[in-house]
């Protein structure tokens, strides 16, 4: 990952994770490929953690791959923390996988996203780019509770970075943050049961219908018409990642 999310996590974990207690921690899009050698596990070092790291490939700092893309092999209400951090722009359908975090996450249990704001394609599939509104979409939809959104356009939290050295062939990086947390159910048991059957319509009909269609490899990207180039996209279909 680059360096920039890999601090934004850092700041994440220190800002809301203590030391004080164990914690059981999911990692969506964990794999790490090529030259890369951050890790949030690493980030995690001085934390005492039950550590999963899942991927829809294996590879290293995978512990379980999922079988299904939109399925998080992990128990409801077991993780006291999810982390993602870019992999969301690669998912085609990410409110099916922000339903899946909402399943797994205990009361009170955070998830630490972060996606790109900005930069060039990466990778065969990079579908989306992210911003302070669509957390607070993801959060409407997950019912999961918003407590901190944010994009460093401009940097914030004194961050800040040489975009030209991190990126110098094609368009700068940049992250945006959301720290989500799953509230603690509705007090009254008539209530809580609605929501519960209601939050399980929508996500198993989601995650269901996600895994279905599957990805974006059976709809070809158009041939562009006249000789136009695809909005900018290069033949090769990828720019060349800088992560590490």
């Amino acid at each position: 990952m680059h360096r920039s999310a890999y601090e934004q996590m850092e700041l994440c974990i220190q800002e809301y994770l203590p030391t004080s207690r164990r914690h059981r921690v999911v990692d969506l899009g964990s794999r790490i490929s090529g030259q890369q050698t951050r890790t949030h596990r690493g980030l995690l070092s001085g934390h005492d953690i039950d550590y999963v790291g899942v991927d829809v490939l294996d590879g290293p700092n995978v512990d379980a791959v999922m079988t299904r893309p939109y399925r998080i092999p992990a128990r409801s209400r077991s993780a006291d923390v999810v982390l993602s951090g870019q992999a969301f722009e690669h998912i085609p359908f990410f409110w099916a996988s922000m339903l899946e975090i909402a399943r797994v996450l205990r009361p009170g249990g955070y998830a630490f996203i972060t996606a790109p704001s900005r930069g060039h394609a990466h990778d065969a599939q990079d579908c989306w780019r992210y911003y302070p509104d669509g957390f607070r979409a993801l959060a409407a939809h997950s019912r999961l509770e918003l407590c901190e959104a944010y994009t460093d356009f401009p940097p914030v939290k004194g961050i800040w970075h040489d975009y030209g050295s991190i990126d110098a062939k094609a368009a700068y990086w940049g992250d945006s943050v959301g720290v989500f947390r799953r509230p603690h159910p509705h007090r009254r048991p008539v209530t809580r049961l609605k929501n519960r059957l209601a939050d399980f319509a929508v996500r198993e009909t989601a995650v269901w219908w996600a895994n279905r269609a599957g990805g974006v490899d059976r709809v070809p990207l158009p041939r562009p018409l006249d000789g136009r180039e695809r909005c900018g996209r290069p033949d090769s279909r990828t720019a060349p990642s800088t992560a590490g």
